[in-house]
């Protein structure tokens, strides 16, 4: 409600239809008693073929009814799976290392977990606005009627939304059981997928076999259960109804033997009483088509809103969906020639379940065109610097300031004055001419192209060789210079003034790393490198060892 535009005016519409259809089933009803008692008056069927033309009638606009609830179903749904699918890519764009969100949980959410909503907005939520409307509406008209039925009915119509309740309480629990097994299940089998060619290596791939069936099996046995449950609470749903129902047709079946009633109303509260349970019945079992979608919608939202997204726009007509998140202007590149001074003070991180902090109240400061090598340990929080530096990681605590300014106020403005080589650099299926120019907003020629491959090392490289998802297809030392030429572009030809760099010559040879140094010093730009390489240490202007969550300074060369 308060994210979608689409389930508010759903929910209006829904009211509108509700009220429309529950005068149709009350006008059916009252033709239904009335053609049916005259044949029992008259013990004749002159004048039927009108009252059947009527029913008729109804009977159509009821379909129309129940076709127009599905049309604006689906297209609210269709709304707001994409609206909440624009959050999660926003809500991950702004917290790319948050390790609650895994890529295979992602793509499982984003796909069969908020295709579940279909079921919440067909199914389930035009029976719960009927629910409310048509059972109050019934209710009224058999009070008109017969003060003893109405009474019945007001008084075992409440037992429907106790039991849905009691019985909706051992479903949430089990449907959110299975979508943590199915979560965990996705998890492990993308594991596995990407982890396959090294498994292979040391013969473990078909030991892996046997945790997959347990995986497997678990998920299966938590589908079961949550299908006997939804099986069961149907019947007794289905039995409470029923026994409803009969007592009402008892009571009113005597009147009529008895001579206390006439049969014309007798048979209208007889087709109408149905009709008051109907809804709550409905509601309590497609409560079951709208577990799945709304448990995935939950874990959606916890994850929007704790990264503080607010509620995407309607995507714009040349499909910039990611507006909001680029900024409210389109990207422009950093202004020449201004090279920022980086302060970083009491800069603090713990990481979820970790017991030590991994970065405790570092201070470091870079000034303009320096070339600071950072060392360290593994786990010493190398990495967790760059993420808060680049604005990926919201530290705990302290702050990153750039010529005075808190970068936090405005991240996009901040990167666009960095370049980024990370420690595993992202390819996307393309040439490497096209990943290379990724570095740039602007469009770029193909001499500057070729210029910063070749000064990346890149120099047996073709700009028009395909890159395959994932950069399938470069050994890891290409994957490097391609890396580092698309940085260098964003330098020369975006005037971006700081470079940061996360093991950059992993993988070279020596002259390639050579090569790549050269080109990082001819940039003109800062650059912080996480290195442990003895070459990226000897050509940097200061060293600087990061352990145990501290920063101590090394003489500047």
């Amino acid at each position: 409600m308060r994210r979608g535009r689409a389930t508010r005016t759903f929910l209006v519409a829904l009211a509108v239809v509700g009220v429309v259809q529950a005068v149709a089933i009350c006008l059916q009803a009252r033709y239904l008693a009335t053609a049916l008692s005259h044949v029992f008056a008259t013990h004749t069927t002159v004048g039927l073929a009108g009252w059947i033309g009527v029913l008729a009638a109804i009977f159509t606009l009821r379909a129309a009814l129940a076709w127009l609830n599905s049309t604006l179903a689906h297209h609210a749904s269709a709304a707001v799976k994409a609206g909440l699918r624009r959050d999660l890519v926003r809500a991950r764009l702004a917290h790319p290392q948050d390790p609650s969100m895994s890529s295979s949980t992602l793509v499982t959410l984003a796909t069969q977990g908020l295709d579940a909503l279909d079921g919440y907005y067909s199914k389930y939520l035009p029976q719960l606005v009927l629910a409310v409307i048509v059972p109050i509406t019934v209710v009224g008209v058999v009070l008109t009627q017969d003060v003893a039925s109405a009474l019945i009915i007001g008084l075992t119509l409440p037992l429907i939304p106790v039991f849905m309740v009691l019985i909706g309480w051992t479903t949430q629990k089990q449907v959110e059981r299975r979508w943590k097994v199915q979560t965990r299940l996705a998890n492990h089998f993308a594991d596995l997928v990407t982890g396959l060619a090294t498994l292979q290596v040391f013969g473990r791939a078909r030991g892996q076999r046997e945790g997959l069936r347990l995986t497997e099996a678990r998920h299966r046995d938590e589908t079961m259960r949550t299908l006997r449950v939804s099986f069961l609470s149907s019947f007794a749903l289905e039995l409470v109804s029923t026994l409803s129902v009969a007592v009402v047709a008892v009571t009113v079946g005597f009147r009529v033997v008895f001579g206390h009633m006439e049969l014309q109303p007798a048979l209208f509260i007889l087709v109408l009483a149905p009709e008051a349970y109907l809804p709550l019945r409905q509601v309590g079992t497609h409560y079951h088509d709208a577990a799945d979608g709304m448990a995935a919608a939950d874990q959606a939202l916890s994850w929007i809103e704790g990264a503080g997204v607010d509620a995407a726009e309607a995507p714009a007509a040349d499909g910039s969906t990611l507006a909001a998140h680029r900024g409210s202007t389109p990207a422009q590149p950093a202004v020449r020639g201004v090279r920022p001074t980086v302060q970083i003070e009491g800069l603090s991180h713990t990481w979820p379940g970790a017991a030590e902090p991994v970065l405790d109240q570092l201070d470091l400061q870079l000034t303009p065109g320096e070339v600071v090598a950072i060392q360290g340990p593994s786990g010493g929080g190398k990495s967790t610097l760059l993420a808060v530096l680049m604005g990926f990681l919201h530290p705990d605590e302290g702050r990153v300031l750039v010529d005075g300014e808190d970068i936090a106020q405005d991240l996009p403005a901040w990167r666009r004055r960095v370049a980024w080589v990370g420690q595993e650099p992202s390819m996307p299926e393309a040439t490497i001419a096209a990943n290379i120019a990724m570095g740039s907003a602007t469009a770029v020629r193909e001499e500057e192209l070729r210029a910063v491959l070749d000064l990346a090392g890149g120099q047996l490289l073709e700009l028009e060789r395909p890159v395959g998802d994932d950069a399938e297809g470069l050994s890891a030392g290409e994957l490097r210079r391609v890396a580092i030429a698309r940085a260098l572009l964003r330098i020369r030809h975006d005037g971006a003034s700081l470079l940061v760099m996360d093991e950059p010559t992993a993988g070279l040879d020596a002259d390639a790393e050579a090569a790549v140094l050269r080109a990082v010093r001819s940039s003109g730009a800062g650059a912080l490198v996480v290195s442990h390489r003895p070459a990226v240490l000897a050509m940097a202007d200061r060293v600087v060892t990061v352990e145990a969550g501290h920063a101590r300074q090394g003489v500047a060369r």
